[in-house]
């Protein structure tokens, strides 16, 4: 320790030299006070753009931006109200500190399997400056800070001996070289995994990335990247239509599509494809399946393409009242549709964005019931889902359709108020069916979440490059999907099941090579 002066500041004695000092001490105190007026007013400002913003996230889908503009206006306010906290704190000592208090108090503590680097900053002196004796140990402050190292590269070099016998000629012994994923080639599967990762989970086209290598002079084209990308999406196809099967074997399943903007080469412009999803996720009703998305990129979206996705599935099907579902059911026995509350909600919520539409403002009421329900039932078993849902949606789901028939018959067969009763009567059967099965959840929004990224990667990379350029889209995103619903590393998955892919691994044990299976050794 090291003692501590009085450095109070001294005051002059004479009496106009000290009112001339608290005259500038009151003008630095004026001046303090209108610049923390001023930043007070302006984070007032951005505060109130904040929860504009916020409002339009949540709002009605005429008001909503698009999600990644959101974001960047969140990031930028945000990042605005720290900096002028910051230059607050920089002039006021007290609400520094008490800016580091808050800091401290909501910052929780930094993952257990970080490597720990520890600094040790001990006083110079080991004896007491008072007496001269020594000093001991009687406790010690702890700070954690999280610290990166950038991303670095490196440069693998196998070297492999090559051993001969003096007395014997012809006797050279040497170890085979390694297998590559991409012979010829200088990546790593680690190098591959990571232009993967960054292609289709952090949506970072692939010039970009040449770029970012560029910037620690690593040289590497574009095109390099392309090669790389699609022998690494080739080897992984197995894992993929492996997933698929086990999904298809799922007693309930969720299905949406989306469009897909690719490059028709023939015509130098893009076409429209389209991207097809199948979803599980049985945590809600604490079901022990691991959660997993596949998709499937196809040209059309037409029967013909759920049917090459769905074909052979027996169970449940989760999903909007788009008629290729209603064509497949009706053509594969054994496909019980469920369909979608929240897609009966849109019809209304359009509507109730006129002033004057009190049956769609009723009706959106009367589904927030439902959904209330559903809040208080979410993660216990099916058995009491179905018994709360028999007990409290039940009665309220028989009113409302009951409702919705006495106000369709008042109302104009053209009105588009009439439409959207019509879309929820014409799908009662199956908008229904979760109330007998407590394995079913009232809308889509599960498959609808995983099929989100589609519309920023789409945004970041324009297009596919054409059907074989989505059909790759597809299943790399399958398994970044899956590791993200399962909390696992995408780039710690990709590089391990390409090094195992690519050294052999057994067709017989391909189900140890599903991501849900990388879950349990990221927590431990």
């Amino acid at each position: 320790m090291r003692a501590t002066d009085d450095d109070t500041p001294s005051l002059p004695e004479d009496a106009a030299a000290l009112r001339v000092v608290l005259l500038e001490t009151l003008a630095a105190v004026d001046t303090l006070t209108a610049e923390r007026d001023a930043l007070a007013s302006r984070n007032e400002r951005l505060q109130h753009l904040l929860l504009k913003l916020k409002r339009r996230q949540f709002g009605t889908k005429s008001e909503k931006l698009p999600e990644e503009q959101l974001l960047f206006a969140f990031e930028e306010i945000e990042a605005t109200l720290a900096e002028n906290a910051a230059e607050a704190g920089k002039a006021s000592p007290t609400l520094r500190d008490n800016q580091a208090k808050r800091r401290r108090a909501g910052r929780g503590r930094l993952p257990a399997h970080l490597p720990r680097i520890e600094v040790v900053l001990a006083p110079e002196a080991i004896s007491c400056p008072c007496c001269q004796g020594p000093l001991v140990e009687i406790g010690v402050d702890a700070a954690e800070r999280l610290d990166v190292i950038p991303a670095q590269f490196r440069v693998v070099v196998t070297k492999r001996p090559k051993l001969a016998c003096r007395a014997c000629p012809g006797v050279v012994l040497q170890e085979p070289a390694p297998a590559r994923l991409v012979e010829g080639g200088v990546p790593t599967e680690a190098t591959v995994a990571h232009v993967l990762v960054s292609r289709y989970a952090d949506h970072l086209p692939l010039y970009r990335q040449s770029q970012i290598l560029a910037r620690q002079g690593i040289e590497l084209g574009r095109e390099v990247l392309a090669d790389w990308a699609g022998t690494g999406a080739m080897e992984v196809l197995p894992v993929v239509r492996r997933m698929r099967e086990i999904l298809l074997g799922s007693a309930r399943l969720f299905a949406d599509e989306t469009t897909m903007p690719v490059l028709d080469p023939g015509r130098g412009r893009t076409k429209k494809g389209y991207a097809w999803a199948i979803a599980r996720d049985d945590r809600p009703c604490g079901g022990a399946d691991p959660p997993a998305v596949v998709f499937h990129y196809a040209p059309g979206r037409g029967a013909e393409h759920a049917k090459a996705l769905l074909g052979g599935y027996r169970g449940i099907l989760q999903c909007d009242g788009y008629a290729a579902y209603k064509a497949l059911a009706a053509a594969e026995d054994g496909i019980a549709l469920a369909f979608c509350w929240s897609h009966v909600r849109r019809e209304f919520i359009e509507l109730a964005r006129g002033k004057n539409a009190p049956i769609a403002q009723e009706a959106l009421k009367r589904i927030a019931g439902l959904y209330e329900v559903e809040a208080k039932l979410r993660g216990l078993s099916p058995a009491l889902r179905r018994a709360g849902r028999q007990a409290q949606s039940g009665p309220l789901v028989e009113a409302l359709f009951t409702w919705l028939s006495e106000e369709l018959a008042r109302l104009p067969g053209g009105s588009p108020t009439a439409g959207a009763i019509r879309y929820a009567i014409n799908h009662r059967e199956g908008l229904v069916r979760f109330l007998d099965d407590g394995r079913i959840e009232l809308d889509n929004n599960t498959v609808e979440r995983a099929i989100r990224p589609i519309c920023l990667s789409r945004k970041n990379a324009l297009f596919a490059s054409g059907d074989d350029g989505g059909a790759r889209w597809a299943a790399v995103a399958s398994l970044v999907e899956t590791c993200k619903l399962n909390g696992v590393d995408p780039q710690r998955y990709f590089t391990e099941v390409l090094t195992r892919l690519v050294n052999g691994w057994p067709k017989s044990r391909i189900d140890e090579l599903m991501p849900w299976c990388w879950a349990t050794a990221e927590h431990t």
